[in-house]
């Protein structure tokens, strides 16, 4: 017997065990852990591909953040900050609290720019967000015609839960710049100002949390701005360790460059230009997947498991060959291509050339008898290949291309005629 080729680390542990005949049905996702990494690890440049067109709308924030960073150190340089370096020059009377005042003016307007920044990045979040989905759905990909339909469906939704965040964090900076100030100056109840800055940024904390539910709540379900608010509100309180764990694990490279320094930050530079943002994306709707299927789509009618393996069903849950369960993309091209018509050369038999029958060459100087025989020549290949194709026409290959073209068209015709899916309830509770 044959022995199999022997293959390196790096091969094995990208194809796995092959193990029997049934290997490829035991590779497929049967869980919410194995999806994430059957597509981390199968289609990662894709993820890169979205972690890019998701980086060029974080441009202007990246480019604030960078901008406060550079103010930051040019004032910490030039300020009468230091102590027992004397006043200096101009003279101030009075130095206490001015680096704190100083940081009250400057944030106020970094953080205020971080608002229309944010509705800039909120166009990569709603595209990005909508290919991670389909790829989760186990759909067709089109990374470029789903990005622009993501932002076409997803944008307003996308748009609230990222004003939520930057608004939020607008006054919570601002409330904290203000303490600290008020502290430094020797404010009576000083507590007091502690208090409001600790709140302020649970508040935060918080609301990081409801817009990574509100994201996910408005890519997946059709709702008005006040329910997706309070909706997200219910998911974030009903599954809160949870949402806690996931979050961290999604955010937890953005962490790097935000809060990291020389080689952490390097690090989180080349880990944000790769798949940071993607990663978060894929980790965090992964989950959220889970939490719909557990509390709201069985409510609601809709199916469950999309893109995991049923084991005892032997089939992919959520698929079924329904147009309906595609990605618009995909269904766009497949209309492209019934409109386009059938393909002559598959869906009919062509003859070969491969036979001794040949078109009659015309000499030189031809008579009238030359034309008679062309002519007679051009009837007998005609009807030669009509006779082929009468010969072949029940071939197999061609009764199933024509048959899958017709179904494909019908498909695609009763699609029209479906109802709307139902409406999203007012309130998510968890099943019975």
């Amino acid at each position: 017997m044959a022995q199999g080729e022997h293959k390196g680390l790096i091969a094995r542990w990208l194809e796995g065990k092959e193990r029997t005949e049934e290997y490829a049905r035991s590779t497929l996702p049967t869980n919410r852990w194995s999806l994430f990494w059957d597509i981390f690890k199968g289609r990662f440049g894709k993820l890169v591909l979205v972690n890019l067109l998701v980086l060029v709308t974080f441009i202007p924030v990246i480019l604030i953040m960078f901008w406060r960073y550079a103010t930051i150190l040019a004032q910490g340089a030039i300020g009468p900050y230091g102590a027992g370096l004397g006043v200096g020059y101009p003279v101030i009377p009075n130095i206490v609290g001015a680096a704190e005042a100083t940081a009250v003016q400057s944030d106020l307007l970094f953080f205020a720019l971080m608002i229309p920044a944010g509705a800039i990045a909120a166009l990569g979040i709603s595209g990005g967000m909508y290919i991670i989905r389909n790829m989760l759905w186990t759909e067709g990909i089109f990374v470029a015609n789903d990005f622009v339909r993501g932002i076409k469906r997803n944008y307003l939704n996308v748009l609230e839960a990222v004003l939520v965040f930057t608004v939020t964090l607008f006054l919570v900076t601002w409330v904290g710049n203000l303490a600290d100030l008020y502290i430094a100056v020797g404010v009576a109840q000083s507590w007091l100002l502690i208090v409001a800055k600790v709140v302020g940024y649970v508040f935060l904390v918080l609301s990081i949390l409801l817009c990574l539910w509100m994201i996910t709540l408005g890519v997946n379900y059709k709702q008005g701005p006040w329910a997706l608010f309070r909706n997200a509100v219910i998911m974030t309180i009903g599954t809160f360790p949870q949402t806690v764990f996931f979050a961290v694990l999604a955010l937890f490279p953005l962490v790097f460059v935000i809060f990291g320094s020389g080689f952490l930050m390097a690090i989180g530079i080349i880990l944000l230009c790769l798949f940071a943002l993607s990663y978060a994306m894929l980790v965090w709707m992964d989950f959220s997947q889970w939490a719909f299927d557990r509390f709201v789509n069985p409510k609601l009618g809709f199916t469950t498991g999309k893109g995991i393996y049923n084991k005892d069903k032997g089939t992919m849950q959520g698929t079924g060959g329904n147009a309906a369960q595609e990605s618009a993309a995909l269904r766009e091209y497949k209309r492209m291509i019934v409109a386009q018509g059938k393909s002559k050369l598959v869906s009919r038999p062509i003859k070969p050339i491969d036979d001794d029958m040949d078109l009659y060459q015309l000499p030189d100087s031809f008579s009238r008898d030359d034309l008679r025989r062309l002519k007679e020549s051009k009837k007998a290949m005609e009807e030669d290949v009509r006779t082929y194709e009468e010969e072949h026409k029940d071939e197999e290959r061609y009764v199933e291309y024509n048959k899958q073209f017709e179904e494909r068209e019908k498909a695609l015709q009763d699609e029209g005629k479906k109802k709307k899916p139902p409406k999203p309830p007012k309130m998510l509770n968890k099943r019975k």
